[in-house]
């Protein structure tokens, strides 16, 4: 067993054990309680399922300061980390559902971990509520020094000339940078060679010392090597070019039409959370998108407001947590 399957089944076997003594003195929640008419009345948890650092903790942290005046009482973050972010997840689900406990949710986690890890004790459809977009993150095609490219074009001719030999860094297997490169190698027609790290800051140290080709990733960790001339950015993946990127053509743009790599963080909630309250977290989010400090300090970080509708949220959530989890599948991705 390895060790981020153990350390997971011992931190989900405490709030196993705590779940069961909150039932045996009569405050274990159930699905039908109801949140107060005068919610919230008190600070509200917002478990962050990752250490701090990193785009989960900075889309809780772009948001808590707006959402705790909308709401009318503190977002105090809680990080959680530990099994590929099931323990800070699990912990959420297991929340009392009524209103206090929410999570910020990464879609790598949300679509991918059920079909990485069997038996990870929840199920994102059965056990989690979404209520709405906090960031989304467009990953751009990154290549380093090593690698005789400067566009895309360049780059899917480069793989298919040399299948199987160009390499492709991720933040670990089953990352959405590991699904991008078999994604991107699906549709180039040629495989690549998938070089898993424990973070995407060494990731980017290998990248940039010429020892792996590309990475494909959010911009705002890889910023200051685009602007010191250590990498080169190939091409945004996703539907529009980035306000901090504004020369970097998208992927439809340079060629490759179709290849898109949109990573979101979005708030959830217990299931059985009620929905006036799931509503009214939405709407302080939405409301949270037009506060000036929040769209520059997004803007200069490469992520991108959406407001959504709780309906176009959980819409979204169960299309990736379908289309993420076939491409684990079938790719034979596992996390032991």
């Amino acid at each position: 067993m390895g060790t981020t399957r153990r350390l997971f089944l011992l931190a989900t076997a405490g709030l196993a054990a705590s779940g069961a003594q909150a039932q045996q003195t009569g405050t274990q929640p159930t699905g039908t309680q109801k949140a107060g008419a005068g919610w919230p009345d008190r600070p509200i948890t917002l478990i962050v399922p990752n250490p701090p650092g990193g785009g989960t903790d900075f889309a809780a942290r772009l948001f808590q300061e707006a959402l705790g005046q909308t709401l009318g009482q503190p977002v105090v973050i809680e990080n959680r980390s530990g099994g590929n972010g099931n323990v800070g997840i699990l912990a959420a689900a297991r929340a009392r559902p009524d209103g206090y406990t929410l999570l910020l949710q990464y879609s790598g986690y949300h679509g991918a971990n059920t079909a990485l890890m069997p038996d990870i004790g929840w199920e994102p459809n059965r056990d989690l509520a979404a209520v709405g977009m906090a960031t989304l993150a467009p990953h751009v095609i990154f290549a380093g020094p090593g690698i005789p490219v400067r566009s895309l074009a360049e780059l899917v001719g480069h793989i298919r000339e040399n299948p199987g030999r160009v390499t492709y860094a991720s933040a670990g297997t089953g990352s959405i940078q590991n699904i991008a490169g078999l994604q991107l190698a699906q549709r180039v027609g040629a495989p690549m060679l998938h070089v898993p790290y424990r973070g995407a800051a060494p990731a980017l140290q290998d990248v940039v010392g010429g020892r792996v080709d590309i990475f494909i990733t959010t911009p705002s960790s890889a910023m200051s090597l685009l602007q010191g001339g250590q990498l080169k950015a190939l091409a945004v993946a996703s539907e529009a070019r980035l306000p901090a990127l504004p020369d970097v053509p998208t992927t439809a743009e340079a060629g490759l039409p179709g290849y898109t790599v949109d990573a979101w963080f979005a708030v959830f909630a217990p299931a059985g959370t009620p929905s006036a309250v799931i509503e009214k977290v939405n709407a302080a989010l939405r409301a949270a998108t037009r506060d000036p400090k929040v769209r520059e300090v997004a803007a200069a970080s490469g992520v991108v407001l959406k407001p959504l509708t709780v309906a176009e949220m959980e819409t979204l959530a169960r299309q990736d947590v379908e289309t993420l989890a076939r491409v684990v599948r079938e790719a034979g991705l596992r996390l032991e």
